[in-house]
């Protein structure tokens, strides 16, 4: 294990920085903005921003790094990150905000991109699903430890984005010293949303419509959880807790659909979802209750979206599986970028635990269409269907395919100055190295 993850420690200490510092600005900023007099349209608006931004970086990002390379294109969006953390706190004011949480989201779609591409480069067929699951493992473990950064300093104040600032620029230093020779293939991503609309439409609307309540969720549960009562401490222990259940639940759940019809666990999880959030809704001021459910809605809500992914994994063929997952990725940024507008529209009428409602109708909804569908369309046989993978379902990046970059996939683009590597002695291809940048190894 330990041979395995030490050409990467440098690449997962990176990520760990930056999304400790995105995980901090998911919560602080609903909070900062509720404190300078946002009111919750406006605060939808700014999360539907960052998934605007992150889909733009997902189409455009690839080029990016095509033109700059790995490294340079990846120091570029952090130090862009950085600033923008600095800029909240500059720029109190709605446009401001909208503007830079777009420009946050399109650098971590490059960012995601950067790092994804290079850990499925180094990785072999041997070790590639220990290496990316230890990714997805600090992926949400960041995530869940950046909520709790938000009680560091009064809301008022701007220690908080100070924070999200240090730790954002900090990620450019393990990469920029690694030694390790950056990759060279890039995925150009395809969609095919009809292809797989015929082929399993439960994994295209499922994804979009998980994508309009988890992006519901982490623009704006903070702002509902303040509304239920809890002060800063316990909104980000909400939060923590939310993000913590997701990712325990994930991997059990995920194994779970492997042996039965992954439509029928995705249907219990989204009527345990729709529940969840109406008790969300009903109950106030009662923080150990608040807790206990916002730990259900998390284990329930947050993991649907792998569910969604596998069963478009298991019916896709082969040569599609690049195709489908940027088709269910991007259904699912779409969903995320409708789902804080439509809950904020909500929130302004019923108040800030609307948001918890609007997430119960939407679960609802989708639980009925999920089980329509499972009354005219046979399940995927298991021997059909593909394994339940953590680091291709997981709810974060996601932006290329846990799989090894083939030059010669029509779904890859390889810069103009990539040599095709020579196998080592025992067959296995050696780092791809672009013979220019190959000189200026040590």
């Amino acid at each position: 294990m330990h041979a395995s993850l030490r050409p990467i420690v440098s690449l997962l200490l990176a990520v760990a920085l930056l999304l400790v510092g995105n995980g901090l600005q998911f919560t602080l900023l609903p909070l900062r903005g509720s404190a300078e007099g946002f009111g919750s349209f406006a605060l939808g608006v700014i999360a539907s921003a960052y998934y605007v931004g992150f889909v733009s970086g997902c189409l455009l990002a690839p080029y990016l790094i095509l033109r700059a390379g790995h490294i340079r294109a990846f120091a570029a969006m952090v130090a862009v990150a950085a600033a923008v953390a600095v800029g909240y706190a500059l720029a109190p004011e709605t446009f401001a905000w909208t503007f830079m949480r777009l420009i946050n989201g399109f650098c971590l779609a490059g960012f995601y991109l950067v790092i994804e591409s290079w850990l499925n480069d180094g990785a072999s067929n041997e070790n590639r699903g220990l290496v990316m699951s230890f990714y997805v493992a600090v992926n949400l473990a960041a995530l869940t430890v950046g909520q709790m950064l938000v009680t560091v300093y009064p809301i008022g104040e701007g220690g908080g984005f100070m924070i999200a600032a240090m730790l954002t620029s900090l990620a450019i230093v393990p990469v920029a010293l690694t030694r390790s020779a950056q990759p060279a293939p890039i995925t150009i991503v395809t969609f095919r949303p009809v292809q797989l609309y015929q082929l399993a439409p439960v994994a295209l609307v499922a994804s979009f419509m998980v994508g309009v309540t988890n992006g519901a969720f982490w623009g704006l549960a903070p702002l509902s959880a303040a509304g239920s009562g809890l002060d800063v401490n316990g909104v980000a222990l909400f939060m923590s807790i939310a993000v913590a259940a997701g990712a325990l639940s994930q991997w059990p759940l995920g194994r779970l659909s492997d042996r039965v019809d992954r439509r029928l666990v995705l249907l219990a999880l989204l009527i345990g979802a729709a529940i969840t959030g109406i008790l969300l809704w009903m109950v106030a001021a009662s923080k150990p209750l608040l807790l206990v459910f916002g730990f259900l809605f998390g284990a329930l809500a947050l993991p649907a979206y792998s569910l969604a992914a596998a069963h478009g994994y298991d019916k896709a063929h082969g040569s599609d599986m690049v195709a489908t997952a940027a088709t269910i990725l991007l259904a699912n940024a779409i969903g995320s970028v409708v789902g804080p507008l439509a809950a904020s529209a909500v929130m302004s009428g019923v108040g800030p635990r609307g948001l918890f409602l609007f997430t119960a109708a939407v679960h609802a909804l989708l639980a009925g269409y999920v089980f329509y569908r499972t009354r005219v369309q046979a399940q995927t046989p298991v021997p059909e269907k593909t394994e339940f993978d953590l680091a291709t379902t997981a709810p974060v990046g996601t932006v290329v395919q846990s799989e090894p970059l083939d030059p010669t996939d029509p779904s890859v683009a390889v810069p103009e100055d990539f040599v095709p590597p020579p196998a080592d002695n025992d067959g296995t291809d050696v780092a791809r190295v672009p013979e220019e940048q190959a000189s200026r190894e040590p």
